[in-house]
């Protein structure tokens, strides 16, 4: 059996998005919300919504328990990154809580990861089933023969 662990994430993360595309929808305020404050702008890309909350539910399966500090962190950047002029090393700054917070609440209204007591947020077996179908699918459709051996 594939798990979410034997397929590149990358690939894992697109598939999951075209699943939960059906399933989650975007807020009117997120095409004007920055993902975190060292960005500018929002995002540019289309799917943006679908594809951080794939992003989350595969970050939450595989570090969860986690809470939305933890995955701010993970999610963050640098800030002061495209000045270098500047003679003050860059900050570490993190990612935009409510974008990851509003997310995870859609993630949990779907049945996908549940809220652990103290802990933070772990996948659900729905949840879990949905990554490893998912992630069984993408394994078919690579065109890798050095991954075979793992299906």
């Amino acid at each position: 059996m594939t798990t979410l662990y034997d397929v590149p994430a990358e690939a894992l993360i697109d598939a999951l998005a075209e699943d939960l595309a059906d399933r989650i929808e975007e807020p009117d305020w997120a095409e004007f919300a920055a993902t975190g404050v060292e960005a500018e702008l929002p995002p540019e890309q289309d799917d943006f919504w679908e594809t951080r909350a794939a992003s989350l539910l595969r970050k939450v399966a595989v570090d969860g328990p986690v809470g939305v500090e933890r995955l701010s962190t993970q999610y963050g950047g640098s800030k002061n990154g495209s000045n270098r002029y500047r003679v003050a090393p860059d900050k570490r700054v993190d990612g935009s809580k409510k974008i990851i917070r509003t997310i995870l609440q859609q993630l949990e209204e779907e049945d996908l990861i549940e809220t652990a007591e103290g802990e933070g947020r772990r996948v659900t077996a729905d949840g879990q089933s949905l990554l490893d179908e998912t992630a069984e699918e993408v394994m078919e459709d690579l065109d890798r023969p050095e991954l075979e051996k793992y299906a």
